[in-house]
């Protein structure tokens, strides 16, 4: 359980501490935040609890083609923020970002990449 535990205080305070930057630099903010921080801890959890190799770079091989239709959000949302304001802007943007992940994931299917489980 102390396992669990450091492993959530360690990963919310990296959060917390790259929203605190953010407050600080939106360029520095940014930068910290697109750093694959959260698939680094996740690897590094995964090798730590002594998990198979073949696991952890599966789940570094679908991270990449996760992030990948979700790119597009980090454009559409600034022009939605003006129009319609944060928490819309929000939730428009997350339907969209599931609407473009369905037809890349229909795409690269046809590649043998198969990304719905």
């Amino acid at each position: 359980m102390g396992w669990i535990i450091f492993k959530y205080l360690v990963t919310a305070a990296i959060i917390v501490a790259a929203s605190e930057l953010a407050k600080r630099s939106d360029k520095l903010g940014a930068l910290i935040v697109a750093l694959p921080l959260v698939t680094i801890l996740a690897m590094i959890w995964l090798y730590v609890e002594k998990q198979p190799m073949e696991k952890i770079a599966n789940h570094a091989w679908y991270t990449f083609w996760y992030v990948v239709p979700t790119l597009p959000m980090f454009l559409i949302f600034p022009s939605l923020l003006h129009r319609f304001g944060f928490w819309p802007s929000l939730g428009l943007s997350a339907l969209i970002t599931c609407f473009l992940f369905g037809i890349f994931a229909f795409i690269v299917n046809k590649f043998g990449i198969n990304l719905i489980p």
